[in-house]
């Protein structure tokens, strides 16, 4: 049967032989992963070999048995794949298809590809970070060592021209429409529903459509979940109804053992039907024979990493526009489909074009290695189609530093090196190499292996346990126990011995670690140094881990009650992470074998829950507290210091201000806002902002002593404002703006200076007969506000302006006060009056 890629395949060979980067672009079902790399092998211009990189091992085992399978042979000769620690190539292999960074390995071991003609980049839409790692550095080595290196991109979904554009403009061949059409119906009423949304679960609204699906169309249903947990439910919920008989339903995801995986791809039996509940693992490259019917849930699970805190955490995420499209493809391999959608068609609209590459929002540990190793320093002298976060490379430099893997230069040492020769995360290759020196390298290899595969306990329902060593003693144990997968089982074993091998060392001949298995934590330790925790005193299930970070098991734990763990696992998604996997540490190791990495160091600090200064001598890994013991001889300054920092954490209200000392701030900053220039030459400001801005140079030195808050009391904040001044200004200060206003009677009344009409006098208006006009301070600027009071001290009057008032408004306030106050003195002339205290003056008489 033809197939579409057919038809342009001497359109894709010629423009290969004359430009070095080409971009295809075929709809999925059109045969691209398994028909053009034959093709290209036909070409008279091709020299070497071709490497294709597919972003999944399942569909990398697949396509490289489908080619072989097309030629005849057997995978491994003509057709070949690479993966980590599973190669099946030989002299005669001329097709390599690889996967999980192998084509990265195989650059850096030869960064020319001597040997190689085309290098091919499958299902690219995925944007893997291996893929865009591999994709920059073969660009480098095309633009500086191997010209004649072509490059062919390949998608099905994929912004073509944006990609091209940033390749150099490099040429797009398209093929057109798909083998067989695609009938698509929406049979949700909103966008598809994330975890926790009101409305219908993903579940039962998948399982309702998978059975609307099998009544009204013919052939096998694919079904697109987000992840494992709810393919067992709605595999559950189907089994556990009625199905139209003889239909099997049969789940397909990367953890699976491959007699599983191969149940789910092999063609239905005659008179059957087959149901398969995948992941996106199914979205690209896999043809699953008998498909008919696609059922898209909508949902796919991303892993989200967070470089403050180094940890990471899978989410629930609506799929893009590109990825329906990718999905809906797969019901067109072998025949018209149809394809249910598990959304509104008006929710269609609302979904993202494409996929955020995977580069921009995961861990970089590996890429910054790589980058190291490669020789370069600075990512941005290399193309990207998107360039690696800056915050989160530079978290993962920190990390590989942190590892012995990087210079303070950030140039790879020779540690670094052996550990990019690993086919390991950067954390897993640390601690294999540094097993050497405690000779146990076996045990290293057996974690290793643990952790770069799925959970052993997860499908024999033992997930909740967290401990480590639980997987250990499965691994180690000479039986499988109950539930656990005896092919996942035996994998990791020759996994565990091959790492072994490739660390090297003294030991590594041996074929287990187990009476060495009380190291794990150390080990562990090694590779997570972050991520070493301790336990909060007086609460057994929460810690705070050494990258600052709080944890607490998801589900009570034995490790809960030891005073030290390594969190291996923990998802960042809450307040405190959730630790899913740990091992315990104990005190002597961490002290033994991190020694270099404790920092000691005396702490003079203000504690905010004791109000007061704490000394004390701490040891600390990165941000956590190991040990903690009182400091004796603790300088002055020191201490005063501390005491600062206490005030600038509690406020400069904590002071003890008096109406005294607020009264002298606000004279001192009326002086320096109203006296003229030449008079107020060096005045310091004192309003609050600037305290607090100089609290260093006027607190400090009458800080000595104290150690905490309750002796501030001790403290004059009139004294302390005084000191502002020199003796001069201090004299300048009391003529410019005197404390008081002393009336012809003798009263000393306070000038409140703190008055929105400041400078303001309040005074009985009856001490005032005889003043004339209003007195001016700040050398004469400003006039005096007067608040006139009444016999009974209430406010009669406001005036800046004696004078007015006397001879204006003066005759209203009198009647109204003689008929209010009659035994009281209102002269007709106040300013001959003479001012008074009393009702009237000595001797004299109430006026008429």
């Amino acid at each position: 049967m033809s197939l579409p890629i057919e038809a342009v395949l001497p359109e894709l060979t010629a423009t290969l032989a004359s430009a070095n980067k080409v971009i295809l672009q075929a709809p999925p079902g059109a045969g691209k992963s398994t028909l053009v790399p034959p093709a290209l092998l036909r070409c008279a211009w091709l020299r070497g070999r071709i490497i294709m990189l597919e972003p999944r091992r399942l569909a990398a085992r697949a396509v490289a048995a489908r080619m072989a399978h097309a030629l005849g042979e057997e995978v491994g000769r003509t057709v070949g794949h690479r993966m980590r620690l599973d190669t099946r190539v030989s002299r005669d292999t001329r097709i390599e298809v690889v996967t999980e960074g192998v084509l990265t390995r195989m650059l850096q071991q030869d960064a020319a590809l001597e040997g190689v003609g085309v290098v091919i980049f499958d299902e690219f839409h995925e944007r893997s970070l291996q893929a865009d790692l591999g994709l920059a550095l073969t660009l480098d080595v095309q633009a500086n060592l191997a010209p004649e290196l072509r490059l062919l991109v390949m998608s099905a979904t994929l912004d073509a021209q944006s990609v091209a554009d940033r390749l150099g403009h490099a040429p797009v061949v398209r093929c057109e429409g798909r083998i067989w059409t695609v009938t698509t119906r929406y049979a949700g009423v909103s966008a598809p529903l994330l975890p926790g949304a009101s409305g219908e679960p993903v579940e039962a609204l998948t399982s309702r459509i998978i059975r609307r699906a099998l009544g009204e169309e013919p052939g096998d249903v694919l079904v697109f979940l987000p992840g494992a947990r709810e393919i067992r439910r709605v595999q559950s919920q189907l089994q556990g109804g009625a199905l139209p008989e003889n239909t099997r339903v049969l789940p397909l995801y990367g953890e699976l053992p491959p007699q599983e995986q191969d149940a789910a791809l092999a063609p239905a039996a005659a008179g059957t039907r087959k149901v398969v509940l995948a992941t996106n693992i199914a979205e690209t490259s896999l043809t699953l024979d008998g498909i008919r019917v696609v059922v898209d849930a909508g949902l796919e699970r991303r892993a989200v990493f967070d470089p403050v805190t180094g940890m990471g955490r899978l989410e629930t995420a609506r799929i893009s526009r590109a990825s329906a499209d990718q999905r809906q493809g797969r019901a067109g391999r072998l025949g018209p489909g149809v394809c249910y959608r598990a959304w509104s068609e008006g929710a269609q609209r609302s979904l993202a074009a494409f996929t955020d590459a995977e580069i921009l929002q995961t861990d970089l540990a590996g890429l910054a290695l790589e980058l190291a190793a490669w020789g370069v320093t600075d990512a941005a002298t290399l193309t990207w189609l998107d360039a690696p976060p800056a915050a989160t490379l530079a978290g993962a430099r920190e990390l590989l530093g942190r590892l012995a893997a990087l210079d303070p230069q950030g140039r790879i040492t020779a540690h670094g090196r052996e550990m990019a020769r690993l086919p390991l995360h950067p954390r897993l290759a640390h601690m294999l190499i540094a097993a050497r020196a405690l000779d146990a390298v076996p045990l290293a290899a057996e974690l290793a292996a643990l952790l770069s595969e799925r959970d052993l306990l997860r499908a024999a329902g033992g997930a909740g346990d967290a401990d480590v060593r639980s997987r250990l003693s499965v691994l180690q144990g000479e039986e499988a126990p109950a539930g656990v997968d005896r092919g996942a089982l035996a994998r990791l074993r020759r996994s565990a011995r091959d790492l072994a091998r490739l660390a090297g060392g003294a030991g590594a001949e041996k074929s287990s670690g187990r009476a060495q298995s009380g190291l794990a934590g150390v080990l562990l330790a090694f590779a997570y140094p972050d991520r070493i925790g301790r336990r909060r005193a007086g609460a057994d299930n929460r810690f705070v881990l050494a990258n600052g970070r709080g944890a607490q098991f998801a589900q009570p734990q034995s490790l809960s009650q030891r005073e030290f763990i390594v969190a291996i696992d923990a998802d960042d998604r809450d307040r405190d992470a959730r630790i899913t996997l740990a091992a315990p540490l104990s005190r002597a190791d961490l002290e033994e074998y991190f020694s270099s990495q404790l920092r000691r160091t005396e702490e003079v600090h203000w504690d905010e829950r004791e109000q007061g200064v704490l000394a004390r001598e701490v040891t600390r890994l990165f941000e956590l507290t190991i040990d903690e013991r009182p400091l004796r001889d603790v300088s002055p300054e020191a201490t005063a210091a501390a005491m600062l920092e206490g005030v600038t954490r509690l406020g400069l209200a904590a002071l003890p201000w008096d109406e005294d000392s607020r009264d002298l701030q606000a004279r001192m900053e009326f002086v320096r806002a109203q006296a003229p220039a030449a008079l107020t030459s060096g005045w310091p400001p004192v309003d609050d902002e600037s305290l607090s801005a100089t609290r260093e140079a006027w607190l400090l030195p009458w800080l000595g002593g104290m150690t905490r808050a309750q002796h501030l009391a001790r403290l004059s904040m009139t004294q302390i404002l005084m000191g502002r001044l020199t003796h001069e200004q201090q004299l300048r200060l009391a003529q410019l703006a005197p404390s008081h206003f002393v009336a012809p009677t003798g009263s000393r009344i306070r000038i409140d200076y703190r008055d929105e009409l400041a400078p303001v006098v309040a005074v009985r208006l009856q001490e005032l007969f005889g003043v004339l006009a209003s007195p001016r301070l700040a050398a004469g600027r400003v006039p005096v506000t007067f608040k006139l009071l009444s016999p009974a001290q209430r406010p009669v009057q406001i005036t800046r302006d004696l004078a007015s008032f006397w001879q204006g408004s003066y005759a209203d306030v009198r009647k109204d006060l003689r008929g209010r106050y009659p035994r009281h003195y209102w002269p007709d002339d106040p300013a001959i009056a003479e001012p008074t205290r009393r009702a009237k003056p000595r001797g004299g008489k109430p006026g008429p």
